[in-house]
């Protein structure tokens, strides 16, 4: 079985503000980087777009089944993929507050994406010397000041 390790990162320059979100997928022998960026966004937005795009990636690249270990320096996306998401459709995609859950069209991607490939999710402390979260946000800066969307 394949098994790969994501990481993913994102952010901006003021909030909203011009953003830019990044991942590498570091696989047995090989090391996948991505990068993006966005005019006028949120980090969640961004954070959130990161994970997508890792997902969508590896879903394209080995396909559904391998195993995934999803890296992330952002609690809002490891707690609202893996503990609020659930309230959130039963609710209807509203809050405990009865307010439209931002960002519902990115967590609905994120949620299908969730659904078929199972991928685990780890929290990481950001900016704490973690190899591949530390180059994702090195990434992310790059995407924000070039505003242009690019593989490497």
């Amino acid at each position: 079985m394949t098994r790969l390790d994501i990481y993913t990162d994102g952010g901006c320059h003021g909030n909203p503000g011009p953003g830019g979100w990044a991942f590498v997928v570091v696989g047995t022998s090989v090391v996948t980087e991505r990068y993006g960026a966005a005019a006028q966004t949120t980090n969640n937005r961004m954070e959130l777009t990161a994970v997508i795009a890792a997902l969508e990636h590896c879903r394209a690249e080995v396909g559904v089944g391998a195993e995934l270990n999803v890296h992330t320096d952002s609690q809002y996306v490891r707690n609202g993929i893996t503990d609020w998401i659930q309230r959130w459709r039963r609710n209807g995609w509203r809050t405990a507050a009865r307010k439209s859950v931002k960002n519902r069209e990115l967590w609905q991607q994120l949620d299908y994406l969730n659904e078929q490939l199972r991928p685990q999710w780890t929290w990481v402390r950001g900016h704490d010397g973690d190899h591949y979260n530390e180059r994702c946000h090195t990434l992310v800066q790059q995407a924000i000041a070039t505003r242009s969307l690019k593989q490497v």
